[in-house]
């Protein structure tokens, strides 16, 4: 979905109902803003983030045990991963 909104002088925007209701955001939803390249990126906040160390990364993933995959194979199950997460995560409804 695409919409418009403007800023008022305070610096408030408002998000359209629909995709509020999408997103499942109610009132009082704490919200991280993002800054990129193209502008900004707003998602609800996540309370559990904390950063893992690369040792705590490696102790926590799950041991792979079959056959060497190719850089291929790799991306297509690295993307799978994070499609699934996105839908998890920002309870995307398709």
């Amino acid at each position: 979905m695409n919409a418009q909104t403007k800023m008022s002088a305070k610096g408030q925007i408002v998000i359209p109902k629909e995709l509020r209701e999408r997103l499942d955001w109610a009132t009082g939803t704490e919200l991280e803003i993002e800054e990129s390249a193209g502008g900004l990126i707003l998602r609800a906040a996540r309370k559990d983030r904390k950063r893992l160390s690369l040792e705590e990364f490696r102790a926590r993933r799950p041991k792979y045990e079959g056959p060497p995959l190719t850089l291929e194979e790799i991306d297509r199950r690295v993307e799978q991963a994070m499609a699934e997460h996105f839908k998890k995560e920002y309870r995307i409804k398709r």
